[in-house]
């Protein structure tokens, strides 16, 4: 059976590689891949430092002027995607931003960036989806990707404090999934939040992990996609929805061990 597929935050990173990752997939019919820009992107590929851009392929549909950060983004998807007539199986929310802060340098502006990217805007791309019957079959999939950084459980000594809106709003976020289940589990759609795992990416190494990269066994993004996919396709289902996972296990989460004990399991249901 084919699939339809949307990934909010499609032009680099994670976004990329999910977006060409399922458009390679023979399942898959359509891949709806969203921008911020107005034109539509240039095809690239991706490298091994986490320098991904926006993929080009025949199963891929750009859709412009998709920012997760404005009051608009409800309408906005809805309005190019209504005339397709599409139905949407499978829709993942990627899209983020990581500004990085301090105990002495906490920042307003970059707080405020990330909780509507992370927590608030999410809520009314699914909204607008659902209600426009875009999404709304039995057996549809809404993944938000959160973090481990989400996770107040796993924050523990060892990793210390800071960075207060990047681990504060998606630790909103695994909130935000929580409802969006409950809300949407009657109609048969099942919500999950995911860590999709440390990545070498251009979001990490502006903040200097970069530094990180070797020892804390973090992958490309198309690493993580392929994982994330293969979790969303074949583990995921309205039986998990509302739960909170890593599809790659405990790997690359360095408290996840002195917080839950050794012998964890792949994939990997985090605590809240």
């Amino acid at each position: 059976m084919s699939r339809n597929v949307l990934i909010i935050g499609a032009t680099r990173g994670l976004g990329a590689s999910l977006a060409t990752h399922y458009a390679s997939l023979p399942t898959t019919s359509t891949v709806y891949a969203t921008t911020r820009s107005s034109r539509f992107p240039s095809s690239s590929n991706s490298n091994n430092n986490g320098n991904s851009s926006a993929p080009n392929h025949d199963k891929i549909r750009w859709l412009v002027n998709i920012d997760i950060s404005q009051p608009d983004i409800g309408d906005t998807l809805v309005t190019q995607l209504v005339p397709d007539k599409v139905s949407l199986d499978t829709v993942i929310v990627s899209a983020g931003y990581f500004g990085f802060e301090s105990f002495d340098q906490p920042d307003w502006e970059k707080q405020i960036r990330m909780y509507t990217t992370s927590a608030v805007g999410p809520v009314f791309a699914v909204q607008a989806l659902v209600k426009a019957s875009l999404v709304g079959s039995s057996g549809s999939k809404i993944i938000l990707v959160s973090s481990e950084s989400g996770s107040i459980a796993l924050r523990h000594e060892k990793e210390g404090g800071g960075n207060y809106g990047h681990h504060a709003s998606k630790a909103a976020l695994n909130m935000v999934g929580k409802l969006l289940s409950l809300d949407l589990k009657d109609k048969g759609i099942a919500v999950g939040l995911v860590h999709p795992g440390f990545m070498r990416t251009e979001m990490t190494r502006s903040v200097g992990f970069d530094k990180y990269w070797d020892d804390g066994g973090a992958v490309t993004p198309d690493d993580a996609a392929k994982s994330l996919v293969d979790f969303i396709e074949k583990d995921f289902d309205i039986t998990k929805t509302g739960t909170y996972w890593a599809p790659r296990g405990p790997r690359d989460i360095g408290t996840a061990e002195p917080v839950l004990g050794k012998g964890l399991p792949t994939p990997l249901q985090l605590p809240w």
